[in-house]
């Protein structure tokens, strides 16, 4: 006999816990990118000899605030990551999660790695891997904090969305998802090498041409996509909105004569809003690739919960 599933209010919480910290660190790596800061400390896992949790505050000024904020906060999300992992493995019993909960482990702890080897290597396409990597971990992350939500467990609408519309409405927000990551890829080379601006804004184009696309599909469809809910796609219209805002105030800070004169603490704020945003998109994306898939008869097979065993702790 099939397992009964069961809603973990503690363990999304959990999930969700480590998906916000994530994001923080997210955006700490962003300032230290942005101000410059990634070697401002120059020796790892030791912070100028110090233990890195010893570290005085007194000491921690400039450059050397941000990068190491960052370690801590990377520390922080890594013991989350295995809290995460342990509560997946006792709390719930799909044998597919608790695979994700290992893989998010694999990759904090191949992040950890990314970032001390780039202090301790002076390599730049270490510190592009490791934004990569970064952007990918949240966002398994923030499908997992889906896995186990109550809506996972409560929404078993039919959906009466036809297999045509279906099967588009899939290869589009799939699409849409990998263009917005394969832009944030580019990005990163931009921010760390000064290189490929116009690979940058060719994925700029078309991954707003897909979002209206996908909004578009999504919203012509009506009715029929109320399991999915609407709040995910206009959210991702706003970012979007925010997100060329960000863009073009990065780009006439950084690459202008009119950023010349613009100062060096705004220009870091948009530009790490700008990747903070990305993110966001990111993750957004994801997130609705995930509900089209779950409730648009996708023949992918996963466990069903049963919504008559919903607990609450």
């Amino acid at each position: 006999m099939k397992k009964q599933l069961s809603y973990s209010p503690w363990l999304h919480r959990i999930a969700l816990l480590t998906a916000g910290a994530t994001f923080l660190l997210i955006v700490i790596g962003g300032i230290v990118t942005s101000t410059e800061s990634g070697l401002a400390v120059p020796d790892w896992p030791t912070t100028f000899g110090y233990n890195m949790f010893l570290y005085p505050l007194s000491e921690m000024v400039g450059g050397i605030l941000y990068e190491h904020s960052h370690r801590l906060m990377g520390s922080l999300v890594g013991l989350l990551t295995i809290g995460l992992l342990v509560m997946l493995m006792v709390k719930d019993s799909r044998r597919w999660i608790k695979w994700l909960g290992v893989a998010a482990l694999i990759g904090v702890s191949v992040q950890g790695l990314l970032g001390g080897l780039r202090v301790t290597e002076l390599n730049l396409n270490l510190a592009i891997v490791h934004a990569c990597l970064a952007q990918a971990f949240f966002a398994l992350l923030c499908g997992i904090c889906w896995f186990t939500s109550r809506d996972w467990f409560e929404n078993q609408s039919e959906s009466t969305v036809d297999t045509v519309s279906a099967k588009k409405l899939r290869r589009l927000s799939l699409i849409t998802t990998c263009l917005i990551y394969v832009q944030l890829i580019f990005g990163a080379i931009l921010r760390h090498t000064g290189n490929r601006l116009d690979a940058h804004l060719l994925l700029a184009f078309l991954v707003t041409l897909h979002i209206f696309l996908l909004a578009r599909r999504f919203f012509s469809i009506g009715g029929e996509t109320q399991s999915i809910g609407q709040t995910l796609p206009l959210l991702l219209l706003g970012l979007l909105a925010v997100q060329l805002m960000l863009g073009l105030g990065a780009y006439i800070t950084k690459l202008t004569a009119v950023g010349a004169t613009a100062s060096a603490l705004l220009t870091d704020i948009v530009t790490t809003a700008h990747v903070a945003v990305g993110a966001l998109m990111l993750v957004s994306s994801f997130v609705i690739t995930l509900k089209i898939y779950r409730f648009t008869g996708t023949s992918i097979s996963i466990d069903t919960p049963v919504t008559s065993s919903l607990v609450t702790e």
